[in-house]
């Protein structure tokens, strides 16, 4: 049978209520009961003791026994439902009262009022200047003697056991159907939410509000969620029409001048012909991205560790990317920090790969007459490398997808030609190397990108 959280919530909290008021009045009951029998018993006790003293007393008074000695106390007896039976010192009655009289009167009497007692009778010695004169034998048909006003007064407490459990049951009800809405309600919101964001609703959020932690982290967490879904899915589309676009534009090149070649409209000429052979190149640069986009995503990148001087690797890179920098007469300048340690465990060629792709898109992406600076400095555990520019810059809404496949940020970007995956590739290669990359930008402004690498780098390929 399906529950609701809800449901069951109330249904666990109400039943351990019943169970511990149950409990806890049955022990009430127990208790009292037991401390108020011992409490009669201790009164009996004294009574008997006051019977004893009294007889003595009578004893003293009259010098001997007569047919008289315990008339005065028959009445107090009989009302307290007990029979009393005065002996000689040679154990024979000297008077005494019929059980009869009060055996009725004891089975109304009783505590629980529906079973028959049993008569019992208990013998005291009446002693008077150390010598023992008579015995005194009081009986009754209960082991607690109640009155009517003991047996109202137990009635009473146990109306009030009753009571008090009942009021109880019936707050810890309307606590539970209130808290369990509390819980409840935030859960089934992010449940809800959760069915929305797996049928493809990107767009749906949870806005319930909570001061419990784990339900408002719980919130948070399928928010950001359904953010990042909803994020992958427009990158999804954005991918699928930058690559029809990438692909379309040279095959309607090709296609339109083939067409006019074979019209004769246009004139088979050599230059013709290596214009459309660059167009076939840039084809096949398009495929070859899109099969390291493929190996990306299938986590076919693998490393060939070893130790790595980082001021060696960058200035290569510097140099490689001189005649670029001095065509847009760009200053490419590296600072490092002299007498450091700046050697890593990591593979040569992918980390090479991952600052020529950040240096590239430091030239690339500058104003002519700019700067792109390379600093090198290190702590105890890793080394820091700093490529900053003072370029166009990145909008803020794209910062946080610089490193998705295939983004290249505000259409102005896309002016310069790129593939869109060179970030990405950085990313991943640095992932593997257990390095982290960070971005700084302003729009108009320039990028800075963050690379710390640890000296001794321990990843899954080593």
């Amino acid at each position: 049978m399906k529950q609701s959280i809800r449901e069951r919530l109330s249904l666990i909290i109400i039943f351990c209520s019943v169970v511990a008021v149950f409990l806890s009045a049955l022990i009430i009951n127990v208790t009292i009961n037991n401390t108020f029998n011992k409490y009669m018993e201790d009164i009996q006790t004294k009574r008997n003791t006051s019977l004893v003293e009294y007889f003595q007393q009578v004893y003293k008074r009259d010098g001997s026994w007569n047919s008289t000695s315990g008339e005065e106390m028959m009445h107090e007896a009989y009302m307290s439902n007990y029979c009393l039976t005065l002996l000689d010192e040679n154990e024979k009655i000297v008077w005494g009262m019929n059980n009869d009289d009060i055996k009725d009167k004891s089975y109304k009497m009783m505590s629980n009022g529906t079973e028959e007692g049993v008569y019992t009778s208990n013998t005291f010695d009446i002693n008077v200047n150390g010598k023992t004169v008579g015995q005194i034998l009081v009986g009754q048909y209960s082991p607690v003697l109640l009155s009517q006003e003991d047996i109202s007064f137990k009635t009473e407490i146990n109306k009030s056991i009753v009571f008090s459990g009942v009021l109880t049951l019936v707050i810890v009800t309307i606590i539970s159907l209130i808290l369990s809405k509390q819980f409840s309600k935030p859960i089934k919101e992010v449940s809800n939410t959760s069915v929305n964001l797996s049928r493809g609703n990107y767009d749906s959020r949870s806005n319930i509000k909570s001061n419990i932690t784990e339900i408002r982290n719980l919130t948070q967490s399928i928010n950001s969620l359904g953010e990042k879904l909803n994020s992958q899915d427009l990158l999804r589309k954005r991918l699928i029409s930058d690559i029809s676009h990438e692909i379309r534009t040279p095959l309607n090149v090709l296609q339109n001048n083939l067409e006019a070649m074979i019209d004769g409209i246009i004139p088979v000429t050599t230059d013709k012909l290596n214009n459309l052979n660059d167009e076939v190149i840039r084809f096949g640069k398009l495929l070859n991205n899109l099969n390291a986009l493929k190996e990306i995503e299938s986590d076919e990148i693998a490393l060939k560790l070893g130790l790595v001087n980082m001021d060696e690797l960058l200035s290569t890179v510097i140099s490689d990317f001189s005649i670029a920098a001095t065509e847009k007469n760009i200053k490419l300048i590296m600072n490092k920090e002299e007498d450091r340690d700046h050697i890593v465990l990591g593979d040569y060629d992918k980390l090479k790969q991952v600052f020529i792709n950040l240096i590239s898109n430091g030239i690339k992406f500058n104003r002519i007459d700019g700067d792109v600076w390379v600093n090198v400095s290190s702590d105890v555990n890793s080394v820091i490398i700093e490529i900053k520019d003072n370029g166009i810059g990145i909008k803020k809404e794209d910062l946080t997808y610089v490193f998705e496949r295939m983004y290249r940020g505000d259409k102005s970007r896309h002016k310069i030609e790129g593939s869109g995956i060179g970030l990405t590739l950085v990313k991943k290669i640095l992932t593997l190397h257990s390095a982290t990359i960070d971005v700084e930008s302003k729009e108009s402004k320039g990028t800075t990108f963050t690379v710390c690498i640890n000296k001794n780098s321990e990843n899954k390929y080593s």
